[in-house]
């Protein structure tokens, strides 16, 4: 089979903390009566780990809930299978990350919109994944697309807060108190490790490219109650309390706005660089390794002739490790890439 730029559908995700900024910020076609918090651009997700969405394009039938491929001869199939049967085309040497239900494409790829604070929050770090083997680590970049006058993040305990001090804060519903509340920019990246306390605030929106984990332990969610059940969501604040690392300071992970071409993220899961071109450049796409991009402003084309492949602003493309070509601005563009470790 030879692969080319793949294209995905996006997979809407309704959040009771989800808006409509995501039409006018990354040019989705929303349904007219949900708010969407998500839109999940590449993932790949094993049986069990996520509910099947009748809204949403078919699930393998195997169970896994993956990417469908919205362009070209492979329209319609969906990125796992792809993976499995074109493993080395697809990834080269960069390796899945292996499950109980076989290997998992190793990155999540979102639009977030977060018309509301999102839950205090933390993901396993490889010390507690170590002793549990249900959790997995998350290691998570926010790049800021767009956000209101006065939108924050939460992000890491304040210096010298301890574990003690922070779970009675917890108790008294008081744990924004003891954290860093960072006000935001379009163009700021923050890179949040596992083991990082953190919330993304309302009036946020931010492109997030992830581990693809789900393990997610919440401490606080601002006394809010889900009108799917009338209930509060569930916390979990013992697990998180043995997760949380209380003595990093998390506001040191951050690049500042820019314009040309940066690396802003460098985990040891994948690299995140940003990059722009106007019309007149073009950008070589140098074969051997995959690359992710994701499209923030303008269009242009992938590759040349009859099979160029179209993007426009808001869409992720997968272009293999076996592909090569340009990239062409029909306007000017800005995008994010993201590089997986090779081997």
């Amino acid at each position: 089979m030879n692969l080319y730029p793949l294209k995905f559908m996006p997979r809407l995700v309704p959040k009771m903390w989800g808006g409509r900024a995501l039409e006018r910020v990354v040019a989705k076609s929303l349904p007219a009566d949900k708010n969407i918090g998500e839109s999940w651009e590449l993932f790949d997700f094993p049986p069990g780990t996520v509910g099947p969405d009748a809204t949403q394009p078919g699930d393998d039938p195997a169970g896994w809930v993956s990417s469908r491929i919205s362009n070209g001869p492979l329209k319609g199939e969906n990125l796992h299978s792809v993976m499995l049967f074109e493993r080395a085309a697809l990834l080269g040497a960069a390796q899945p990350v292996e499950t109980a239900h076989g290997p998992q494409f190793p990155l999540l790829i979102k639009f977030l919109d977060a018309r509301q604070d999102l839950s205090v929050q933390v993901h396993p770090p490889e010390r507690y994944v170590k002793s549990h083997p249900d959790a997995a680590i998350k290691n998570e970049c926010w790049f800021v697309l767009d956000h209101d006058p006065e939108a924050r993040i939460l992000l890491g305990t304040k210096p010298g807060i301890s574990r003690s001090e922070f779970e009675e804060s917890i108790r008294e519903g008081a744990c924004e108190s003891m954290l860093n509340s960072v006000k935001i920019q379009n163009g700021e990246a923050y890179y949040l490790p596992s083991g990082t306390v953190h919330a993304l605030g309302a009036g946020a929106v931010v492109a997030e490219v992830q581990t693809p984990s789900d393990t997610t332990f919440r401490v606080y969610d601002f006394d809010r109650i889900d009108p799917s059940t009338g209930k509060p969501r569930k916390l979990h604040v013992q697990q998180a309390l043995e997760c949380i690392d209380f003595k990093t300071d998390a506001t040191r992970n951050f690049t500042p706005a820019g314009e040309g071409e940066a690396v802003i993220v460098s985990a040891p899961q994948f690299s995140l660089i940003r990059r722009d071109a106007r019309v007149g450049e073009k950008v070589t796409v140098i074969t051997g390794e995959p690359r992710v991009l994701i499209f923030l402003e303008g269009s242009g084309t992938i590759g040349g002739g009859k099979s160029a492949t179209e993007f426009t602003k808001g869409e992720t493309v997968l272009i293999p490790a076996t592909v090569n070509g340009t990239i062409e601005p029909i306007t000017d563009i800005r995008w994010l890439e993201v590089h997986l470790p090779q081997g």
